[in-house]
């Protein structure tokens, strides 16, 4: 037998132990892997006394791969079909099915793997096992389910080959397509990891993917998180101190003022594995993407899987959750604005609500701290708001916004949106200001510990400085991608250019991000409205906020002078020189300004090139798209539109992002399209767009929100730091007291 390695029920114990932000309370996990070296293999140290057990449909390559597998570990390989259900029953498993129909066979099947024992051993499930409740939970207890992935195309054409027509469950008027469609339920049901095997993937090579899935299953300890600030030298005496994707989930910001990222990278997938993922639909691309970026100590697949079905599933009007279309030419807009709050903010605000109430402790309540432009706050509130209840008496959110640096709709929306957990607080100042303020709360060691001590309180962020807001966005990038593929606009493999809308530069992050996982994006474009500092940046390396001003525009949602998750681009490109990124941001904060050594910004340029736009014509890019197409842009995305339209060279098929609905500026859709006098009303605006027949209906969640009564009041405070740590002491006094 093997040795068994008893490490995993520390990692999750935090589920439901004390957390150190709540009562400093440190728990060290032995370093089970530490000398795994060459010889993990030969000690047996991969599974101990569990099994891996491998499911899949019929034509998976379960019984091959399961033998390489095993002659790979020098351990028992068990195939049920040959060496437990035909020698149990003393006849071959077809005759069995022709014998008994397919009801009493899987009844059959079942009570045989009830029957079954095995440690040590490495096992090969049938095509049907996994539709058997009983069976699966008795292997489950002493295995870890490897679920052969494998495209249903791919299956038909090798059961073709295998001469095989007729598997469990077939009957007339169903077809073979139609029974593994239906199985798939069964399979996503009760892996702990996938391996994807999409092709002509050769079994010695999925059996080294089982290996590595299954060696990055049982460690943990390789998928840690550093911040951008700190020192290669620092690193290495914080061993001891590991953050995990549930630890910045929760914390958000690092404790010296930096963001959390993954210190060995995002995953890489191979273009078989992109491929494979072609025909499949959005929550499928989610489920795999995010899978490969959390580990399954942090969230399992399973309970992953239900978080995904929650955000994607009512919430979105449109079946395909980010659907692309063709505006003209090489252009194709990937629409972002489905949610119930009518912007992409909603992709990772319907989900990371649920990943942070999974994660966190039981024993402490939580404040989420948000600042927002004007699409985040109410998507942030919106998602907390869906929690159970349960969770909403231990989890709540307080939303700071620009008292007047939002549009009108956007300031109703996100009073209409509170909820028993959920406020807004405006802030007379800038979206600067609240966001910068929100950064210093958190590295106010004294304040949050007061907090904690006095109210078993501890603060966690919900703006993009949070890695887990970051994760959502690469789904949709890549799925715009693969969308392109599957409508035969281009094979896979073939460059597109990105256009996006930013100011904070999340959205562009996340693009960056997709394209080092493996979607072949060729260039991004950064697109900037009037507050162009980053147009500048990319374009000189100089970021310079001296004698800058913030300008209010018509796209509010870019109007960001400082720009939170550009920093954790340059960690990227200067190779997680935490060192740099400190000096850069200090001289930022004490003089304004930073610049580029020559070095980085050829690096930074290879990746980004930058155009800005004026309010005159993102109105005319919104009125000359909707005359020629009938198509109404936001005033965000008609920012993108100009600036693709001068920057693309017209090579390649060019992803626009559509980050918010028309009908959240309303005021500007109105004049821009020259349709009648504006009402300063919000409601009204609604109204009169939705009067003119022409326009394609507004959005469904803005005017729910906007009816509802009894919402409309809100707290207004002065920009000033001890005003608003007060307001955050009131609340937690109401809320949790």
């Amino acid at each position: 037998m093997f040795h068994m390695v008893q490490y995993r029920p520390l990692r999750l114990i935090t589920k439901t132990g004390l957390s150190s932000r709540c009562l400093k309370l440190m728990l060290t996990r032995p370093v089970a892997f530490a000398q795994i070296g060459k010889s993990w293999f030969s000690n047996h140290s991969l599974v101990g006394n569990k099994n891996i057990i491998l499911m899949g449909p019929p034509g998976a390559g379960k019984t091959t791969v399961g033998r390489i597998v095993g002659q790979k570990l020098d351990c028992p390989v068990i195939d049920i079909d040959d060496d437990v259900l035909e020698t149990t029953w003393n006849m071959s498993v077809s005759e069995k099915l022709q014998d008994v129909g397919n009801e009493q066979f899987l009844e059959e099947e079942g009570k045989a793997l009830l029957q079954f024992s095995a440690s040590g051993s490495v096992i090969s499930l049938t095509g049907s096992n996994p539709m058997h409740a009983a069976g699966m939970q008795h292997m489950k207890k002493n295995g870890i389910i490897v679920y052969l992935d494998v495209p249903t195309t791919v299956i038909m054409g090798r059961l073709k080959l295998m001469k095989v027509d007729r598997i469990v469950g077939q009957s007339p008027g169903i077809s073979l397509k139609d029974i593994l469609q239906f199985r798939k339920q069964f399979y996503k049901r009760w892996y702990d990891i996938r391996v994807l095997c999409g092709g002509d993937i050769a079994a010695e090579v999925v059996a080294e993917k089982v290996l590595d899935a299954v060696k990055r299953y049982q460690n943990s300890e390789l998928e840690t998180f550093i911040s951008t600030r700190s020192s290669r030298a620092g690193r290495s005496m914080e061993k001891d101190s590991h953050k995990y994707f549930s630890d910045v989930v929760t914390e958000g910001l690092a404790p010296d003022g930096g963001l959390f990222v993954p210190k060995r990278g995002l995953p890489k997938f191979t273009a078989g594995e992109w491929q494979s993922l072609i025909e499949a639909a959005y929550t499928e691309r989610a489920q795999v993407i995010l899978e490969r970026c959390i580990h399954p100590a942090d969230i399992p697949a399973s309970k992953l899987a239900e978080i995904i079905g929650t955000a994607y599933g009512e919430n979105f009007t449109c079946s395909k959750i980010a659907p692309v279309r063709h505006l003209a030419g090489n252009q194709f807009l990937l629409e972002l604005f489905h949610g119930p709050t009518a912007s992409f903010k909603d992709f990772a605000l319907q989900m990371v609500p649920h990943m942070f109430a999974y994660c966190i402790p039981r024993s402490c309540n939580y404040l989420v701290l948000v600042a927002t432009s004007g699409d985040t706050g109410s998507a942030v509130l919106d998602g907390f708001s869906r929690l159970h209840d349960t969770d909403k008496q231990r989890i709540a959110v307080m939303n700071f916004f620009p008292e007047d640096g939002v549009s009108p709709i956007q300031k109703s929306q996100m009073i209409g949106c509170q909820k028993e957990n959920a406020w807004s607080v405006g802030v007379k100042s800038d979206f600067d200001f609240c966001q910068t303020a929100i950064k210093q709360i958190f590295t106010n060691s004294d304040y949050t510990g007061f907090l904690t001590v006095e109210y078993g309180t501890a603060l966690a962020a919900a703006n993009s400085i949070n890695w887990a807001r970051l994760l959502p966005q690469i789904v949709y990038h890549a799925s715009a991608y693969l969308d392109l593929v599957h409508q035969d606009i281009i094979p896979f493999g073939s460059p597109v250019d990105v256009c996006i809308p930013t100011g904070n530069f999340g959205n562009i992050l996340s693009a960056l991000y997709a394209k080092m996982m493996g979607i072949p994006i060729r260039r991004c474009i950064c697109a900037s409205n009037e507050n162009n500092v980053l147009t500048d940046f990319i374009r000189t390396g100089v970021y310079d906020l001296r004698g800058r001003k913030l300008i209010p525009t018509f796209s509010p949602a870019v109007d960001i002078l400082k720009s939170s998750n550009l920093e954790r681009y340059l960690h990227l490109i200067a190779n997680e020189d935490g060192q740099l990124v400190t000096q850069l941001y200090n001289q930022l904060e004490n003089q304004g300004h930073f610049q580029l050594r020559k070095d980085l910004l050829e690096k930074l340029q290879r990746d980004l090139v930058a155009g800005w736009c004026s309010e005159e014509d993102c109105l005319a890019a919104i009125h000359s798209v909707y005359s020629t197409t009938g198509y109404i842009l936001d005033t965000h995305t008609a920012v993108a539109k100009v600036v693709a339209d001068r920057l693309q060279d017209r090579t390649c098929p060019i992803i626009i992002s559509s980050t918010a609905h028309y009908s959240k500026f309303a005021p500007a859709i109105l004049r821009a399209l020259r349709i009648a006098e504006i009402k300063q009303n919000p409601l009204s605006q609604l109204h009169l767009l939705s009067s003119y027949s022409p326009l394609p209906p507004v959005h469904w969640g803005l005017l729910e929100t906007l009816k509802k009564k009894g919402n409309e009041d809100h707290q207004v405070c002065a920009a000033d730091m001890s005003v608003l740590m007060s307001h955050i002491e009131t609340l937690i006094q109401n809320h949790f007291m």
